[in-house]
């Protein structure tokens, strides 16, 4: 409440001023295309090359070939060059699914899997000879694999169509006075399987007497049943799911001697419980690579005191994270991306979906552990993932490089691709200066619509520029032209011809649309000079990574292309292959007609804005405006002194704050700017004059 002056006397206020003035975001590309593995349609900021090899991955075999998506390929150049933060959406043909451990269990109980069995061919020497079996006094003539008998004692004997006992003793079962088992002669052969599934059935023995041996044909000894087998269960306590999608994530397999998994790879993950403390109830997990082995462990997350205690902050979801995202369309055809889960993801690969075994209050009062929680704590074990779906390729041989058509790009057709694109037009959520779908080329029939909509979508934020691929690999200078003529956006750009580069993972020489390379050449316009410089010439349009341009192009082919508003990708023998044309394919000449000055406006108009922000549902008064004008005219005269621009002016006062203007609740700002200019034709005049001439003034 405002103090009230009556009586003389001194008064204080406080204008607090301190508040400190969030700094705006810096931004950089966004990349849509496919990858080897990550998260599906869900854009994500990456920082470098090494993040996004671990997210996304780098290398793929298709058709016993190894490849790079050309996404892969434009993030490395992007860093390479300077690049700080770049936004990646994968985009994929068909369903993708993220991989689930196999059981986390908090017990070990031993099931038998399956009987012992043993059989031996016996030599009847003629018809009515058989094989009986004695237990005490009573005699099993036809044995049938219905027969349970208690074991102990028991004979094998031969008999006559009589039921004539012919040979006495001949062969004896001996093991464990409890088991028991099942027999059946069928034609000559006597089989014996053990009652009971599981490695103890393999106790059960025959011994043989003489006859036998002579019936049987072979002098053996005895004969021990065989195959039994053992399996681990137990109580599945602990669901994990992998934060990347697609088949690649399935890491399960069988181990051999040095741990390695036979689907273990790069790309993969397994999960380890290295301690178990039932008097704590805590546990430890390991996030591990798919191939690495026991001996070389490569560790890539660990989760210390873990608990199944809902109430504790090391509860296993609260620590590790139970969130994902997945793509929803609304009821109105709207794309949006859903959030699902309580606790924010703190590991970068996996999250828990599911804990089976809860302990809440996992203590009594007197401090100990409660013993009906003591056995859903998980044990010591390792596993792996399984039950990913998707092929990083789609179904068909996916056709890379100079090879992509327009019904296979890299195993995708244009169609994949509009969810992201739609995705990626919501301007509060997502961030980013230019954007690129190499791989997509605007005058393959299928990819034009798509490309279109996303022009149409920068064009409509306002805030970003598309660099697109008119023309495909082998195309014409005369067909790339009228490729170009087909659009008319200052919000897009489009460069040719295609280039051949070094793969950086794997050392092969491959052709690029130019699309995969130019967002590195506008990072290093920007770490080199600033975005309103041109990103050409020799010294930020170089192309370092280059070996060779499709064609080199002459004098009369970069006039023709530029003409046209494509830029021309030249090669110089000092300078190797350059950038070297900087126009947007808006047809009407403008200052808007370059990409500097459309990058210009965009770095401006991205500042501004988000100084902006901070005003709305501030009181439209002259302090608001001033601590605007405070903010944007020092910034604008920093782009000056940078050679951003010529003059600028910034008006926000009561001439456009008009009384009518404040009742409708708006704050008018109006900001005059005057580009610079490059200089793109450079006129160098040679006079020659006589000997004794005065040189001009």
């Amino acid at each position: 409440m405002a103090e009230q002056i009556i009586s003389p006397g001194v008064f204080t206020r406080e204008n607090d001023q301190s508040f400190i003035t969030q700094q705006p975001v810096v931004v950089g590309a966004a990349i849509i295309g496919p990858t080897v593995k990550g998260p599906v349609e869900i854009p994500t900021v990456v920082t470098s090359y090494s993040q996004f090899e671990n997210i996304f991955g780098a290398t793929l075999i298709s058709g016993s070939q190894t490849y790079s998506f050309l996404t892969s390929i434009s993030v490395y150049n992007y860093f390479q060059n300077g690049g700080n933060s770049l936004l990646v959406t994968r985009v994929t043909n068909g369903d993708f699914d993220p991989a689930i451990s196999d059981d986390i269990q908090n017990s070990i109980v031993t099931v038998e899997g399956a009987p012992a069995t043993g059989s031996f061919t016996f030599d009847n020497g003629g018809d009515g000879i058989g094989l009986g079996l004695s237990y005490g006094a009573i005699n099993y003539y036809f044995i049938s694999s219905s027969t349970g008998v208690d074991i102990p004692g028991s004979n094998i004997f031969v008999y006559d169509d009589a039921g004539t006992n012919l040979s006495g003793l001949v062969a004896e079962i001996n093991e464990s006075s409890s088991a028991y088992f099942s027999a059946s002669y069928t034609g000559d052969v006597l089989e014996i399987s053990a009652s009971f599934n599981g490695t103890a059935g393999n106790v059960i023995t025959l011994t043989t007497g003489s006859l036998l041996n002579m019936l049987v044909g072979v002098n053996t000894p005895f004969q021990t049943l065989e195959g039994g087998v053992d399996s681990i269960s137990g109580q599945n306590t602990l669901v994990l799911k992998t934060i990347s999608e697609g088949a690649i994530m399935n890491s399960t397999g069988s181990e051999d001697s040095t741990g390695a998994l036979a689907n273990g790879t790069v790309d993969n993950l397994r999960w380890e419980i290295t301690t178990s403390n039932t008097g704590s109830g805590t546990f430890t997990l390991n996030i591990r690579r798919g191939d690495d082995i026991t001996n070389e462990k490569v560790v890539l997350e660990t989760f210390t005191n873990l608990s199944l205690d809902p109430e504790s902050e090391n509860f296993v979801s609260r620590r590790i994270g139970n969130t994902y995202q997945q793509v929803t369309t609304d009821s109105d055809g709207n794309n949006y991306i859903q959030t699902i889960g309580e606790y924010p993801n703190v590991s970068r690969y996996v999250y828990v979906s599911q804990v089976n075994n809860l302990t809440p209050n996992y203590f009594d009062n007197n401090g100990v552990a409660k013993s009906a929680y003591t056995s859903s704590i998980p044990i010591i074990q390792s596993g792996s993932f399984k039950n990913g779906v998707g092929e990083a390729t789609g179904s068909a041989p996916a056709l890379f490089y100079e090879n992509i058509s327009n019904t296979n790009t890299q195993g995708l057709v244009a169609s994949d691709y509009s969810v992201a694109i739609d995705l990626l037009k919501n301007k509060d959520d997502y961030q980013y200066n230019v954007i690129t779908t190499p791989g997509l080329i605007h005058s393959f029939g299928t990819h034009a619509g798509v490309l279109n909509t996303l022009i149409a979508n920068t064009q409509n934020r306002g805030d970003a520029l598309v660099v697109l691929d008119v023309e495909d690999y082998g195309a014409t200078i005369n067909s790339t032209v009228n490729a170009a003529s087909a659009l008319n956006s200052s919000y897009a750009a489009t460069y040719w011809p295609w280039v051949q580069s070094t793969n950086p993972n794997t050392g092969k020489l491959n052709w690029l649309p130019a699309s995969t390379l130019i967002p590195g050449v506008y990072a290093f316009n920007d770490n080199a000079a600033e975005p309103w410089f041109a990103p050409a010439g020799i010294n930020r349009g170089g192309l370092s990574t280059v070996v060779r341009p499709e064609r080199k192009l002459q004098r009369a082919d970069r006039d023709t292309l530029y003409e046209a508003n494509v830029n021309p990708i030249a090669n110089f023998p000092a300078n190797g292959t350059v950038v070297f044309g900087q126009k947007t394919l808006q047809k009407q000449a403008s200052a808007l007609d370059r990409v500097n000055v459309r990058r210009l406006l965009i770095a401006l108009k991205s500042y501004i804005s988000q100084v902006a922000n901070n005003l709305v549902f501030e009181q439209n008064s002259i302090a608001t405006r001033n601590s605007f004008l405070a903010q944007v005219n020092p910034y604008l005269e920093s782009v000056q002194q940078r050679q951003g621009v010529y003059a600028f002016k910034v008006v926000m006062d009561d001439s456009n704050n008009t009384p009518d203007v404040i009742d409708q609740n708006q704050l008018v700002g109006q900001i005059f700017l005057q580009p610079t200019r490059t200089a793109e034709f450079i006129i160098l005049d040679f006079n020659v004059l006589p000997t004794g001439a005065e040189f001009p003034a």
